[in-house]
């Protein structure tokens, strides 16, 4: 049986190694080696995670009796910066920052746990729309599709050293 939970920072490491795990199957085929150890390092190092989370980032394990299975961390969007402009959203539009289920789990429905989970989370706070965004060769677009997520747009944001993250934009409307 599998629950979930909120954590903090003490759970770092095993986000750390969740994400490692995970993204080693999940990117193998779209980022360069180079790319991927750069965007690891850029949001799960320990610092990093540890910023994330004193910005409101809340992370979540999803787990059985033994260890976690995946993670995933969401937050509000009331502030936003972009390319350092403050863009003030309304606290009831959320960001779903990452999900990611280990391979040897995925297909058990284990994805939509976290997401039932999040999107209860998040009505429960007066939240009324989900958005995030996702690499545009990423099979998670037919996960979050199948969820009830549209597509919003696409961007290509630079970050740094010569790389982009080509993605989709998607929103999930919780009216």
């Amino acid at each position: 049986m599998f629950s979930l939970k909120k954590v903090a920072e003490e759970s770092i490491p095993t986000i750390q190694a969740l994400a490692e795990k995970t993204w080693s199957i999940a990117y193998a085929s779209i980022l360069p080696p180079a790319q991927m150890s750069y965007m690891l390092e850029m949001f799960y190092s320990t610092n990093a995670l540890i910023k994330q989370m004193q910005q409101g980032h809340q992370f979540i394990f999803v787990a059985d009796e033994e260890k976690a299975h995946g993670f995933a961390s969401y937050s509000t969007k009331d502030l936003m910066i972009r390319k350092e402009v403050a863009i003030h959203k309304p606290a009831n539009h959320y960001r779903l920052h990452k999900l990611y289920i280990s391979p040897d789990q995925q297909g058990k429905g284990l994805g939509q746990l976290a997401m039932n989970f999040i999107v209860a989370d998040i009505k429960a706070n007066g939240g009324t729309e989900i958005e995030l965004n996702v690499n545009r060769s990423n099979k998670a677009i037919e996960f979050y599709s199948k969820y009830g997520f549209q597509i919003l747009r696409h961007e290509d944001n630079d970050i740094g050293n010569g790389y982009f993250m080509n993605d989709y934009v998607m929103q999930l409307s919780l009216k």
